[in-house]
């Protein structure tokens, strides 16, 4: 945070003073893990001991929908222990993931190509709209499902250097659009078609006799205008609210973009003709390749397909492709012993990460393992389902439901699986389309993913941030900053929705806030 003097600060500014003070006393995240590990461990002991349980609708055997902890403390907690402790680490989703893009994006950044197509595409954007420009494309990079949080903070610093900005609040705003923008794109995600997936299952298994379903496309056309309501959101409350409180960028300049010469120029359209003909590979194997879903009727889809089920290897070639033609044409790297001292270079701030993953892996499989997840999830709904509000204002109530639930349970996918056997059919009864609850979910269930401590990415940005731009930066500072983002968005995106439902519009083709007429029948 800037050291800038300040005369008199607004109640707003003084909470987040508040709770950057708060989350900079949090121990270092390994440490914070630990102690999270102790206390799950002992909440599940405790639940197990009072033989305490709930159901879970989304499982029709009674005899398996009863959800019971389990005891860490006990000759099954200590084999799964034992038996997992590795396999909790290795089989850690995000690291993997972070390393993997880490290596590739870093071949780009030691190699200068990052630098210089920032320099040359970003050289006629007025400063005032890159945090627009970043926030968008950080919003529409969720496409890409994880990867986005993992490769646009980084390449949003270096574009907030070279107009004069502070890059951390880059690194901040393109995590911020990745993440509190996760359910908002201009086209259909991988999302859509899990979510969908699951809605379906909550109909079939409240109306068994039904064939109705809901399309992919049911939030399509209400998702893709809060794409520009995210970005501009986003942007501006980066631009409005968390920019002020760092100030001034005083680190080094090494990032500062600056003209081009000949060979990098040289560099950039060698590098851009190995993108386009790695772009043609991939189109040649799409449409007449193994990278696309065939459908029985020879249809061929994205969503579902071998390109979006590799897309993480896909872009590790794409990058490091672009990145060694750049660097050898334009001089950075003259040989091989060159491009492996980048990639280990880069691959030196990841050790904090890689530590934090080790105990943020045991944590996530012990929360799992216990079932407080799905108890927390299944209460939660429990406690909407019982307090009778209707219209507008259990709409609402719902939204906030999942907004505070996804605070502790971060998988979206596994939240819905619980949720939708009891809300969809409730709020059908109510005369709501399913489509429409599972809009109301999604409103929820994206903002606060930008400050919660319990998503691995964070730690990340923290991470790059600390080892490139500000050793002293500490996670309290970083939350301080996203919560006002989350905080806006949430309430514009509510109030958003308010409007759009008040006029009538559909949220998809075909798709409004009513139930359609042969449901409506099958329920009465």
């Amino acid at each position: 945070m800037s050291d800038n003097t300040v005369t008199k600060k607004t109640l707003g500014g003084r909470c987040l003073d508040a709770i950057e003070r708060v989350g900079n006393k949090l121990p270092p995240p390994a440490i914070l893990f630990c102690w999270l590990f102790v206390i799950v461990a002992v909440i599940g002991a405790i639940f197990t001991w009072t033989d305490f349980s709930m159901i879970n609708p989304a499982i029709k055997d009674p005899a398996k929908a009863v959800v019971k902890s389990q005891n860490l403390f006990s000759e099954a907690g200590i084999n799964w222990l034992l038996n997992n402790l590795v396999k909790n680490f290795t089989g850690f989703a995000p690291m993997g993931l972070v390393v993997t893009m880490t290596l590739a994006i870093g071949m780009c950044e030691e190699a200068g190509l990052l630098k210089a197509l920032l320099a040359k595409c970003m050289r006629n954007v007025p400063p005032t709209l890159v945090p627009f420009v970043v926030a968008f494309l950080g919003t529409c990079g969720n496409i890409a499902s994880d990867t986005a949080m993992i490769v646009i903070p980084p390449m949003a610093a270096i574009a907030y250097i070279g107009v004069g900005k502070n890059p951390i609040v880059g690194m901040i705003n393109g995590y911020a659009g990745a993440q509190a923008g996760f359910s908002a794109n201009l086209m259909i995600a991988g999302t859509d078609s899990l979510l969908q997936g699951l809605t379906n299952l909550a109909i079939k298994g409240f109306i068994p006799d039904s064939t109705f379903t809901v399309e992919v496309t049911c939030n399509w056309f209400f998702m893709m205008a809060s794409t520009f309501l995210c970005a501009i959101v986003i942007g501006g409350v980066c631009t409005w609210v968390v920019e002020p409180r760092f100030g001034k960028y005083e680190g080094s300049t090494d990032d500062k973009i600056e003209a081009l010469t000949p060979e990098q120029s040289r560099g950039l359209r060698n590098a851009g003709l190995v993108a386009l003909a790695y772009i043609a590979l991939l189109v040649v194997g799409f449409f007449w390749g193994p990278l696309a879903k065939v459908n029985p009727d020879g249809s061929r889809v994205f969503v579902g397909s071998l390109m979006l089920k590799g897309l993480i290897p896909l872009l590790f070639f794409f990058f490091a492709l672009c990145g060694i033609t750049y660097g050898y044409t334009a001089g950075s790297i003259k040989s091989s012993s060159d491009l492996n001292k980048g990639m280990v270079h880069q691959a030196k701030g990841m050790g904090a990460y890689i530590v934090f993953c080790f105990f943020a892996g045991q944590f996530n499989m012990l929360f799992n393992w216990t079932k407080l997840g799905t108890m927390l999830a299944i209460g939660g709904a429990d406690f909407l389902k019982g307090i009778g509000f209707t219209g507008i204002p259990m709409c609402v109530a719902f939204i906030l439901l999942s907004m505070v639930v996804n605070l502790f349970v971060s998988s979206g996918s596994a939240k819905w699986a619980i949720f939708a056997p009891i809300f969809v059919p409730m709020f059908m009864l109510l005369g709501y389309h399913p489509g429409f609850t599972q809009l109301l979910y999604r409103l929820g269930d994206s903002p606060t993913n930008a400050f919660t401590p319990m998503s691995p990415y964070i730690w990340m940005v923290l991470s790059v941030a600390q080892a490139k731009y500000d050793e002293n930066l500490k996670i309290g500072t970083l939350i301080s900053a996203l919560v006002p983002v989350a905080f806006w968005l949430q309430i514009i995106w509510i109030i958003f929705f308010i409007v759009w439902d008040y006029f009538g519009l559909p949220i998809g083709p075909g798709v409004t806030s009513a139930i359609p007429a042969e449901l409506a029948a099958l329920l009465h």
